[in-house]
């Protein structure tokens, strides 16, 4: 029908009538109308992104650096958003009831948008006199965050309901659920359920409970005002408990689980960003710097999944153990201590502490973090010397002496003169070693002078039993300690190495005791177990052997020694921190001349562990107070309670 035919009989108007001129006008007032709505809809539908190529739609992912288990997330690289996608199956169905409930309770009958809950903002908005009220479905949350801004304007909502409309048209209501669970902003820097998981609970988004649920849920309206970590978190507890209600209205849950969900009390994790920080750092600047760029551009943008080496069990162990040891040293101004323990049969790195902790203030307060502070928080003693200083191993290089002479032919039955003796003029001076007590023996074996810790027969070893002369001898000592892993070392070299006179790292040391533990073999530190790509595809993984560089025998004679309870009783007395009864467990301790660093560093065959006590800027302890007295009980106690939990996992 004609349109001019279809008005004249809409509007009773005959034809040729005197109204004819305003059937014109107002036909023409139509035709205007229509044309400005087709320009105002191309102008706003203009350059809108393609929803038909919605998953072509980058979404960058966060780097995760976990633990070994892969479950326990210890840092995320990311740029602006901590993002990690999981499939929709993973997600708990109570999390996606109280979602629809809450958000969008016609998600499943609708088509993209709600016309009842738009018309019911437009009049909200209407009586307020602001844009407050938008009654969005998923849909159109799920193209808000994926392609526009949050501000409020008329073009931005007529965009987003044409994308929404188109979005539901080609896609199942399951893929935009999951595509709305995995990106919908939580605070924190979280997109997505499993991120805002890991951050407020420190679990995977499967293993929530209703009440986390509706945690989560609350959030989505208001992530930063209803922040946990803010003043608000009542307000965000009285939206949890809406979200029950909501959920118990649309059927999805009964009253018992509402009420019990409601008085459940919800705790939330501490805010910290980062897990084990000494030891993920020191990854991220060893390996995955030179690996993947300065900047780490690809990993914050590519969610790549790091895992790691550390046992976080055993790392929390020890980080409580470092912590309390250096609080009870002050009495003997010893403030700083770091903790290194290794898997000796792969050189899995399994604990890392590198100061007494990480989220203090630098010690004492005031102090400038460096050379000024006895406890400087952040350097990482476990893996740095100092800052411009040395920090020397005592005794505990002993051990690396000991078996460059078993190798020469020598055994623990040798015999050398514990004696006041002169070794010749070396840099200058002079040099006569005194033991510690300040007592000669006379006579001694190899095992009592290495058990005893001996300061004069060690040199003996050093400049006469390792080698044909005083230089091939000291040589083959420092060639032995370079082999079994210490890397610091620099010539020239003089008798006081023995004594530990040169500056060595906590990880090259307790690497170098765990070639005895292997009874000779050698495994380099190994931190990073495998990298995997987004897709799960592994594109690393830790392929590293076994190298032999000392004897069985040699080995198995240092284990003897340093085992050995009775032969260092005379200085250490029969219950000493070296001592165990219910494990084997071969041991040494350290100290400087000048009481500036104690050291004690233990194996047996499961568990290499290596404990440094002392302060930041190489200020002396109280003098008198040996490693086995500072260092020693941290050691102890750390190394016992990991004996106990590998035994139990052992059976």
């Amino acid at each position: 029908m004609p349109i001019r035919k279809y008005f004249r009989k809409l509007f009773r108007i005959k034809k040729n009538s005197k109204l004819e001129p305003f059937l014109k006008i107002a036909f023409l007032l139509l035709a205007f109308f229509l044309l400005a709505c087709s320009l105002i809809f191309v102008i706003i539908a203009k350059d809108l992104p393609r929803p038909e190529k919605f998953t072509e739609h980058q979404i960058f992912q966060s780097t995760k650096i976990y633990d070994r288990t892969g479950k326990v997330l210890l840092y995320e690289i990311y740029g602006e958003e901590k993002r990690t996608t999981v499939p929709l199956e993973t997600i708990p169905e109570y999390l996606k009831q109280a979602v629809i409930a809450t958000e969008d309770a016609s998600f499943y009958n609708h088509f993209g948008i709600d016309p009842e809950g738009i018309f019911r903002s437009i009049l909200i908005n209407f009586r307020i006199k602001e844009p407050t009220y938008g009654g969005s479905t998923l849909d159109q949350q799920l193209i808000r965050s994926t392609f526009f801004s949050t501000e409020k304007t008329a073009t931005r909502k007529i965009r987003e309901i044409i994308l929404a409309l188109e979005l539901d048209r080609r896609y199942a209501k399951d893929e935009i659920l999951g595509w709305y669970l995995n990106q919908i902003p939580l605070g924190q820097n979280a997109y997505g359920m499993e991120a805002a998981s890991q951050i407020y609970f420190s679990k995977a988004i499967s293993d929530i409970d209703l009440t986390e649920a509706a945690v989560l849920t609350a959030l989505i309206k208001s992530p930063y005002s209803l922040s946990p970590y803010g003043e608000n978190v009542d307000k965000l507890l009285i939206r949890k408990d809406y979200v029950l209600e909501r959920m118990f209205q649309e059927g999805y849950i009964d009253k018992e689980q509402m009420e019990k969900a409601k008085e459940k009390t919800v705790k939330f994790s501490t805010p910290t960003t980062i897990k084990a920080p000494h030891f993920v750092l020191y990854i991220i600047e060893n390996y995955l710097k030179p690996k993947y760029g300065q900047d780490l551009e690809y990993l914050k943008e590519n969610g790549v999944r790091v895992i790691t080496s550390l046992d976080w069990d055993l790392q929390e162990e020890a980080e409580k153990q470092i912590k309390e040891g250096a609080l009870k040293n002050r009495t003997y101004n010893a403030n700083n201590a770091a903790l290194v323990a290794i898997d000796p049969s792969n050189g899995e790195v399994l604990a890392m502490v590198g100061s007494a902790d990480w989220f203090a203030e630098p010690y004492p307060e005031g102090c400038s973090p460096g050379l000024d502070c006895l406890i400087d928080p952040k350097f990482n003693a476990a893996i740095g010397t100092t800052k411009s200083i040395g920090r020397q191993p005592g005794s505990s290089f002993k051990p690396f002496v000991y078996a460059a002479a078993f190798e020469n032919g020598y055994n623990d039955k040798t015999v050398v003169s514990d004696e006041l003796t002169s070794f010749g003029i070396w840099g200058g001076k002079e040099y006569v070693p005194h033991n510690y007590d300040g007592l000669f023996r006379g006579a001694v074996t190899l095992r009592q002078a290495l058990a005893m810790s001996l300061n004069v027969p060690a040199v003996k070893v050093l400049t006469g039993l390792c080698g044909p002369n005083v230089t091939e001898s000291i040589n083959n000592a420092v060639k032995m300690a370079e082999n079994l892993g210490i890397t610091t070392l620099k010539a020239p070299f003089g008798p006081s190495i023995v004594l530990g006179g040169w500056e060595v790292k906590l990880l090259d040391m307790v690497s170098a005791y765990g070639v005895f533990a292997t009874e000779g073999l050698k495994a380099l530190p190994v931190s990073i177990l495998q990298i995997e790509d987004y897709s799960g595809n592994i594109v690393q993984k830790n392929n590293k052997s076994l190298k032999r560089v000392l004897s069985k025998e040699t080995a198995q004679l240092i284990n003897s020694i340093l085992s050995d309870n009775n032969a260092r009783t005379p200085m250490f007395g029969p219950r000493s921190h070296l001592y165990f009864e219910k494990y084997i467990v071969s041991a040494k301790t350290g100290t400087t001349d000048n009481f500036k660093d104690a050291w004690t560093i233990g194996y047996t065959p499961l568990i290499a562990v290596g404990v440094w006590a002392g302060n930041s800027n190489n200020e002396s302890m109280i003098k008198n107070q040996p490693a086995a007295t500072v260092a020693g009980p941290i050691f102890h106690n750390f190394i016992e309670s990991a004996l106990d939990k590998i035994s139990e996992t052992q059976g």
